[in-house]
C-alpha cells in the first residue's frame, strides 16, 4: 500500500522557509523565496510577518490562510507530491541537540 503524501504540521523558518512535517515521518525544508519572486498569488505572502502568521496546514499540505477564516478554498497551498519529491529532508528544528 502506497502512502499518499500529506503534511501534518508546519513551522516557519528563517528567510521565508517552511519546515514541513510529513506523514512519512520526515521533516522537509521548503524555500518559498523563488515562488514569492515569481509574484502572482504568492506575492500575498511576501510580508514575512504575514507569511509566518498565516502559515498553516490545509488540504493536507503547506498552506497560507489568506482570508483568515480557515476556508480551504481561500488559501494558497503547495502540492504535497512536489514537496515529497523535491524538498530536502532535514533534522527536526524543534528537537534540541543535547550532545555534551
Amino acid at each position: 500500500m502506497n502512502l499518499m503524501p500529506a503534511i501534518v504540521q508546519v513551522v516557519a523558518g528563517k528567510d521565508f522557509t517552511v519546515y514541513a512535517y510529513c506523514n512519512d515521518g520526515a521533516v522537509r525544508l521548503i524555500d518559498v523565496k523563488p515562488l514569492i519572486k515569481k509574484g502572482g498569488v504568492f506575492s500575498k505572502i511576501s510580508d514575512y510577518d504575514f507569511f509566518c502568521e498565516s502559515l498553516t496546514v490545509m488540504n493536507d499540505t503547506v498552506a497560507w490562510d489568506i482570508a483568515g477564516n480557515r476556508d480551504s478554498t481561500m488559501c494558497i497551498d503547495l502540492d504535497p507530491f512536489v514537496i515529497f519529491e523535491t524538498a530536502k529532508i532535514v533534522d527536526d528544528p524543534l528537537i534540541v541537540n543535547e550532545t555534551a
